[in-house]
């Protein structure tokens, strides 16, 4: 585009040249009675293209949050993926069903006599990748809480450390037998 919006209207005919110098006459005019009044003029355009660069960065920096945030995630998401498959333990030999539960249902994992005890013990935990349940090693599964603890579905030290001395001990007084399963 070439000329100045004022020449551009002259050659396409929408105003003329007597209109076109009023009007210039006006501007310089307002100018120098701002400029000794000590008012600032305030350009309504120039403001608002202003308050349209500010929305249009917060917009944008509300936009690279999210990005960012979903990224994170999905690296967290990876770390957690990487942390269960290098450190789960064989799926299928067990012949004892464990029972746990996520969320309200119950579900069950069959495992070996020595992996119930360890269980148990607090040792081994279970944790959640997609729709199946590993069972890992309780540092690993400390690891993977650090980054998402809904991810670590059971975890015996977890469940009894929100427990106070006498809630450990109401039960001291009843023999549980060694063959228990539930």
């Amino acid at each position: 585009m070439a000329g100045s919006l004022q020449d551009q209207l002259l050659k396409a005919g929408l105003t003329d040249a007597k209109k076109a110098k009023q009007m210039a006459k006006e501007k310089r005019k307002q100018t120098r009675v701002a400029k000794s009044s000590g008012i600032d003029i305030v350009d309504e355009n120039k403001e608002a293209a202003r308050q349209a660069l500010a929305e249009k960065a917060q917009r944008d920096r509300e936009l690279n949050a999210a990005l960012n945030e979903k990224a994170q995630r999905k690296a967290i998401n990876a770390q957690i993926k990487q942390l269960i498959e290098t450190s789960k333990l064989e799926k299928g030999k067990g012949e004892i069903g464990y029972n746990f539960t996520d969320g309200k249902k119950v579900k069950k994992l069959y495992v070996s006599v020595l992996e119930q005890k360890q269980l148990s013990g607090g040792v081994l935990a279970i944790a959640k990748q997609g729709d199946q349940y590993e069972i890992v090693p309780r540092p690993v599964a400390d690891k993977i809480a650090e980054r998402d603890a809904g991810r670590v579905i059971f975890s015996t030290e977890e469940a009894a450390a929100d427990l106070t001395e006498e809630e450990k001990d109401w039960y001291k007084d009843y023999e549980v037998p060694d063959d228990l399963m539930w």
